[in-house]
């Protein structure tokens, strides 16, 4: 059977049908490759006997990490996997591929998985289930150095809108992987249901994309009952669906979590042996909103090269915002361009920053640029929030990891982390490309006090590269941050707004100088304030910020500056003197 010519009807799920057959077996359905072979082949022959001609090793999870493990055993659970697929499609028509879980392992333990397989004479091989496609080209090089006729797969799991738990967009993906002359086909698999990934596949124009185009779909989306995840789908619905997807010129086909032999069996009548180059229905595009006359001024005079000032202001913790929004009034008529707020700084719980950015658009005609953690959300609540954001307005966002949750509150708190601030500037680029939103300026952190400044500059050239058009940077107050800052500006061409935090008091100094990460105060500066009343720490903060925003004007693009406890006045001060 020619993979090129003939369509190829792979399996369905093994772990969730495993939990059907053998509910007493709570243990991960890889060990009973060794513990229980005769279950796994039975599996196997019942969805060979539906029609599939292609079925995956059961070592979807065999990895250290997974199953908590060391490389010697995950090598004997390959060997059982190997030999109880083999003894399954020994003298029938059926393909045997070895089944790589997402490659977020350590690459020496991948490159151990795969001689093992090669090994054993594996010459096919599926990567499923990836959210991205890190070192995925030098697993395939490595494959094709071995077995040079190796046929290789490889799918990534997407959520209904299209996007990987990376946030990563399909059609970017799909359209980067195709680039590898070492992969043979790529496709999509678990997370989704087959009309969402019928539905992503017609985004994806399959035909041009020169490869073999693989879709492997859940049963639908599960529900839990009685502490059981269970799919409730109709094997004839999901077989419509699958039968679809080979009109549009999907070549390989097959099923995931929830699926079962009746599934395959389904898919196999509807598909009737067919060849793929025939009966393919012309793909329509849906025609995208257009947002290109939404404005937005924050950006506009970015571009006409105007020197931007933007104000920090801390959002209240609690619902009282009378102080938070009257600073806000004030910043206005003092005009300034934009005004950020931070979200919950330190991890510590705060009003909503996006919230108040809408309420700050709405009704003061302001330009907020929220800024937006990776900590607290995953990546559905993330999307959810910027196309709120949209709806108000607010086209102006500032991305950060994120600071840590505090050690003593981590078994209250759990912190998401699913993605970086780069990864999460490309996924607002990527939205917007989409069409799913207006255009977002996006705005990044730049810190000129990091004890590895190169490191730090390297990824902020990945930042912009993702779509950061300017960074913000921590305060700049020792010679190391003003050499860094120039040397920042000489490499990035996104614009830079130079950090400044007016220091309030002897103590707030010593803070800042001990106890804030990413903030450099020089012990000189420190000892300036000690015996100081407010009213003279307020002139030295003044006479200090305006020193520091002079000297860095000619290798910065505007500047940003940090509101100490809500002192709007101080901040006047500050700009009445520039």
């Amino acid at each position: 059977m020619k993979m090129k010519e003939n369509i190829l009807l792979f399996d369905g799920a093994m772990g969730t049908y495993y939990s059907i057959c053998y509910p007493d077996d709570t243990s991960k359905c890889e060990w009973a490759n060794i513990n229980h072979p005769e279950r796994i082949i039975k599996i196997y022959n019942e969805y060979i006997a539906a029609g599939a001609n292609a079925i995956k090793t059961n070592t979807f999870a065999a990895t250290p990490k997974a199953l908590e493990c060391d490389i010697a055993q995950i090598k004997n659970i390959i060997k059982s996997a190997w030999d109880n697929a083999s003894k399954a499609a020994e003298n029938k028509n059926c393909k045997i591929f070895a089944d790589l879980c997402p490659i977020d392992e350590q690459k020496e333990d991948v490159y151990a998985v795969l001689d093992e397989f090669l090994n054993l004479g594996a010459t096919n091989f599926l990567f499923e289930t990836l959210a991205d496609d890190t070192n995925l080209s030098d697993f395939t090089a490595y494959i094709k150095s071995k077995c040079s006729d190796a046929y290789i797969i490889a799918s990534f799991a997407v959520t209904p809108d299209g996007f990987t738990r990376h946030g990563l967009a399909a059609h970017n993906l799909i359209k980067r992987v195709c680039e590898d002359e070492n992969l043979n086909a790529v496709g999509l698999n678990c997370v989704s249901g087959p009309l969402h990934l019928l539905q992503t596949t017609k985004t994806l124009d399959i035909q041009n994309l020169g490869k073999t185009f693989s879709v492997m779909p859940n049963a639908g989306y599960p529900t839990v009952i009685d502490g059981r995840t269970v799919f409730d789908s109709s094997p004839n619905y999901f077989a419509e669906r699958c039968s679809e997807l080979v009109k549009i010129g999907v070549n390989i086909i097959g099923g995931c979590c929830g699926t079962t032999p009746e599934h395959i069996k389904q898919v196999s009548r509807k598909l009737d042996g067919k060849l793929i180059t025939k009966n393919m229905t012309p793909v329509e595009k849906d025609k995208k909103p257009d947002f290109t006359n939404v404005k937005n001024r924050l950006a506009d005079k970015i571009k006409q090269g105007k020197r931007i000032i933007a104000v920090e202001l801390d959002p209240p913790a609690d619902s009282n915002i009378e102080k938070f929004m009257d600073g806000a009034r004030k910043l206005k008529q003092m005009g300034v361009d934009a005004v950020t707020i931070a979200d919950c700084p330190v991890a510590r719980v705060r009003v909503d920053s996006s919230l108040l950015a809408a309420k700050l658009h709405r009704e003061l005609d302001l330009d907020p640029i929220p800024h937006m953690t990776c900590r607290d959300r995953n990546i559905n609540a993330t999307k959810a929030l910027l196309l709120g954001l949209s709806v108000e307005g607010v086209q102006n966002v500032l991305v950060v990891t994120g600071d840590p949750v505090p050690s003593a509150a981590k078994d209250e708190v759990k912190a998401v982390f699913s993605f970086n601030s780069v990864v999460l500037a490309d996924y607002i680029r990527q939205l917007s490309e989409d069409g799913l939103c207006s255009q977002f300026s996006v705005y990044g952190a730049l810190n000129v006090n990091a004890k590895n400044f190169d490191a730090e500059l390297r990824k902020a050239v990945r930042k912009q590269n993702a779509g950061v058009c300017a960074f913000l940077t921590q305060p700049v107050y020792t010679e190391r941050a003003f050499e860094n800052l120039k040397k920042a500006y000489d490499t990035l061409d996104a614009k830079i707004l130079g950090g400044i935090i007016p220091i309030v008091s002897h103590r707030n100094a010593l803070f800042m100088s001990q106890e804030m990460a990413g903030i450099d105060i020089p012990e000189d500066i420190v000892n300036m304030y000690e015996g100081l009343d407010r009213d003279s720490a307020e002139e030295l903060a003044v006479k200090l910020s305006v020193d520091v925003a002079n000297r860095m004007h000619d290798f910065t693009d505007g500047l940003y500056l940090i509101t100490p406890f809500q002192r709007v006045s101080l901040i006047e001060k500050i700009l009445q003197k520039l």
